[in-house]
């Protein structure tokens, strides 16, 4: 008998078991897979992959507005006027359908156009896209998922890829020791440094949110995990993240679940807020600490699902995000919100952003009677309402429940910013808001905020929409709509709908699939 291999390490019963129980599942999944006709979805990804890597043409084409989506990614070039808008997913209640498309708007033109480059990334939702001015614009893009359209199966990505505008062409980085396979995190540009903070796992067998940071330098191309000092955040996906004008990173809010007991997971939101500190003296770049931040303002109500954004270096804007609450284990009641928050960097101050409105001229007018010591004379002076020295009142948070143009749903919304007058008349027209939603696309270009898409609820049924709005930050009068959503068009398929039904879904949603094949049918040739 030959001699047993000392240096073989022995393998406690505890992971035997884990193990063999891993391989019963796998076995159980490839049996449902091959009853569902799906392939392995990591020889799907890696199929596209390699696909994609074949491509050497560049195609450019204008194209209708994108579709419905929500989780994918709105980015402003920082050298043109030009809005990215990368991936997404959409789900009509019985498939999923992730996307790998990249669009470019074009504001001056109000125009879009799909972008097909040689090398792409295969098709994400829940990833990380940031733009730099190097090389007259890189757009990088970290992380996200991909899944099955029955959703049986998901896939995380770990991989970190480059767009670079100058030659059309994406490009894998293949760097060692970068963060985990996840979708969730954020993503932020620091001194040529993408941070990553984040994130969450989930196989469906298991789950696992994170809160460790990555750092990948981008001179040098190198990752580094970064142990900070101080108590961290607690793991989160789906937070805030934003640059301070001191090169600090703040943190806020996010999403995690827990299991409590077989097969039922309680949700937390989170509202705490925190600096990620660079250490003192140090010129590394890579010795930072958790330092807990108290907030003031105005009480931001706890939420999820929001999307934040720069509008000038100190100050952020938030708009949306919903609070789910449980009915029971199984069911849960979420409130959609629609207001429009600032975030003070240098104070940590949150603010309701009141819209004014336009001013409506048919508003009515006072006269003013000549003073004694004009002498009497006759002439009038027209004098508008808006001169008077009455004040109004803060912005105070309202609940109320709306129903849409379209009359087909009822939601309801969180605080939305109504001023309060002691004026019997107001001047200004109601003030137009976007509907409530979760994770839209929020980009600023030229003091212009841009707003696309997100989803809400209503009951079991989800809305995904692809309305695109505008805001001036500087007159603050109110959202343009650069796009209108018809809801009525999108078709949903709930529990109730018959196998009947699923074979004929091309032609029961066929204003989706025309602005589909709009947009993706381009000649690969």
């Amino acid at each position: 008998m030959g001699k047993k291999d000392k240096n073989k390490k022995k393998i406690s019963g505890t992971v035997k078991t884990a193990l063999k129980t891993e391989k019963k599942l796998s076995a159980k999944q490839k049996k449902e897979l091959a009853a569902l006709g799906e392939d392995n979805i990591e020889d799907i990804v890696a199929q596209i992959e390699k696909e994609e890597s074949r491509k050497r043409h560049v195609i450019e084409k204008v194209v209708a507005p994108p579709s419905r989506r929500i989780n994918f990614t709105l980015t402003a070039h920082p050298l043109k006027d030009e809005l990215i808008m990368l991936g997404g997913e959409f789900h009509d209640g019985r498939t999923t359908c992730v996307y790998g498309d990249m669009f470019i708007y074009n504001l001056n033109k109000n125009e879009w156009m799909i972008i097909k480059a040689p090398g792409a990334p295969p098709p994400r939702c829940g990833h990380q896209a940031i733009m730099t001015t190097t090389n007259k614009g890189e757009l990088w893009v970290f992380g996200g998922e991909f899944s099955s359209p029955s959703e049986s199966q998901f896939y995380h990505y770990k991989d970190l890829w480059v767009y670079r505008y100058a030659e059309k062409k994406w490009e894998k980085i293949l760097s060692p020791g970068g963060p985990s396979a996840r979708s969730g995190h954020r993503m932020a540009l620091i001194k040529k440094q993408l941070v990553i903070f984040g994130g969450f796992h989930d196989n469906l067998r298991d789950y696992k949110y994170y809160n460790d940071v990555h750092i990948f330098n981008l001179d040098t191309y190198v990752w580094h995990k970064i142990e900070l000092s101080g108590i961290p955040p607690l793991p989160r996906s789906g937070c805030i993240i934003l640059p301070t004008p001191e090169n600090k990173l703040l943190i806020y809010g996010g999403y995690s679940k827990e299991r409590i007991k077989k097969d039922v997971d309680k949700g937390c939101i989170h509202n705490d807020m925190f600096l990620m500190s660079p250490e003192k003296n140090d010129q590394t770049g890579l010795k930072w600490k958790w330092v807990p931040v108290k907030q003031s303002g105005i009480k931001m109500s706890p939420r999820c699902s929001s999307t934040a954004t720069l509008v000038q270096s100190n100050m952020a804007y938030l708009f949306g995000g919903v609070f789910d609450e449980e009915d029971n284990e199984e069911e849960l009641h979420g409130t959609f919100y629609n207001d429009l928050v600032a975030l003070d960097l240098d104070k940590f101050q949150w603010y309701t952003v009141t819209l004014h409105g336009k001013k409506d001229e048919t508003a009515r007018r006072r006269r003013r009677k000549p003073k004694e010591e004009d002498g009497g004379e006759n002439d009038i002076e027209n004098k508008d309402d808006s001169s008077d020295e009455t004040q109004e009142s803060p912005s105070v948070p309202m609940e109320s429940t709306i129903t849409d143009s379209d009359g087909i749903f009822t939601v309801t919304i969180g605080p939305t910013p109504i001023s309060i007058s002691d004026k019997k008349e107001s001047i200004h027209k109601n003030v137009f808001v976007p509907c409530p939603r979760i994770n839209p696309g929020l980009a600023i270009k030229h003091s212009i905020l841009y707003l696309y898409g997100g989803m809400f609820e209503d009951g079991d049924r989800q809305y995904t929409l692809s309305d695109f709005y505008s805001l001036d930050c500087h007159k603050l009068d109110e959202w343009r709509t650069i796009l209108k959503d018809d809801l009525s068009s999108q078709t949903w398929y709930d529990s109730s709908d018959s196998s009947s039904n699923s074979e004929h879904s091309d032609d029961s949603d066929e204003d989706e699939d025309n602005s589909e094949n709009e947009q993706m049918d381009v000649d690969e040739n």
